[in-house]
């Protein structure tokens, strides 16, 4: 019978834009807690193999993402809203303010591409 199993989150060290906590890890899926500092921002890239969701728990951000035809496209995001991010959408997320992310996606780790 399974059974329920503690998980110890840890800190993916060097970002230069905040934390970025893991708070779950299973074969199937990786949940984080993104703590970005304003004004900060994370690179413009795709990823090779990760499918993600990323949620805004507070603050404010600016979402900019590449279209088919090479256009970049940007959104403000306020705190409540959500963006699903496919395998090999190129994305950037820029923190106005002081941001808490929560993203999910698949449990894949050092396949980024800058965009």
């Amino acid at each position: 019978m399974p059974t329920l199993e503690k998980f110890e989150p840890y800190e993916i060290p060097g970002k230069s834009w905040g934390t970025e906590l893991v708070i779950a890890q299973t074969d199937t899926y990786l949940g984080k807690v993104l703590y970005m500092g304003p004004n900060t921002r994370g690179a413009f890239q795709s990823h090779v193999r990760k499918d993600e969701s990323f949620f805004l728990l507070s603050g404010t951000a600016t979402v900019r993402w590449m279209t088919d035809d090479g256009v970049i496209m940007e959104a403000p995001m306020r705190q409540g809203e959500a963006y699903h991010v496919p395998c090999g959408a190129k994305h950037q997320v820029i923190a106005e303010t002081q941001c808490t992310f929560l993203e999910v996606g698949l449990p894949v780790f050092d396949d980024r591409v800058p965009a």
